[in-house]
């Protein structure tokens, strides 16, 4: 039969037994613990042991194309064809074409070359030593959609490009409006489509009438 101390070592034994496994429990599992900020990966640039150059990143795969980065259609994606500036569109200009023309213009060409492509934006006034050129001079009214999709891709003088901003399909519907810009700052009565000739003046004559019922 056990003694009282005999049976107050044995538990003290048993205490200390257990509290010694919580403890390496506990570091285990504080070991193993990895954080989803501090992920088990290389990072660009950094060196690695893994492979033999020494280098985590790794150079691409002979032939690889970025998403998005496939050009088949080098008049759609380039504006050129052979070196050439091409003198046509890649598709077909539609109303819709123009109206989302008109709203990308307004957003990043109007700033700086004026809502009616004169060079007379509200930046370019207020902050440019050097105005950017009017759209309605002979040299740009003459020059092919290819030219103004070239100097929105790639840019031209004091000008960034606007590649990473705007993409291609946009790029080409601001050349679609731009060409109904100058129109619309060299048109004549010969331009406009017999239809609609009769209404060029019911503006005008409107308001004649309505300023002769006011002051009566």
């Amino acid at each position: 039969m056990r003694t009282d101390v005999e049976v107050g070592v044995s538990g003290l034994g048993r205490r200390r037994l257990w509290l010694a496994a919580a403890a390496v429990a506990l570091l285990g599992a504080s070991a193993c613990r990895q954080d989803m900020h501090d992920q088990p990966k290389s990072e660009p640039l950094e060196a690695s042991l893994f492979f033999r150059d020494g280098q985590a990143s790794r150079p691409i795969v002979e032939g690889t194309v970025a998403r998005g980065q496939l050009r088949l259609d080098a008049h759609r994606e380039t504006g050129k064809v052979d070196g050439q500036l091409v003198e046509t569109f890649p598709a077909p200009v539609t109303r819709a074409t123009l109206d989302r023309g008109q709203q990308r213009y307004g957003i990043f060409c109007a700033p700086c070359h004026g809502r009616v492509g004169d060079g007379q934006g509200m930046v370019a006034r207020r902050g440019l030593k050097r105005l950017p050129a009017t759209f309605h001079s002979d040299r740009l009214r003459q020059a092919p959609p290819g030219y103004f999709f070239d100097v929105m891709t790639n840019g031209f003088g004091a000008m960034q490009d606007y590649r990473s901003q705007v993409p291609v399909d946009d790029r080409w519907a601001i050349v679609a409006y731009l060409r109904v810009l100058q129109l619309s700052q060299h048109a004549t009565v010969d331009d406009v489509p017999a239809a609609e000739r009769a209404t060029l003046d019911a503006p005008a004559a409107s308001a004649a009438r309505t300023g002769e019922e006011s002051h009566r």
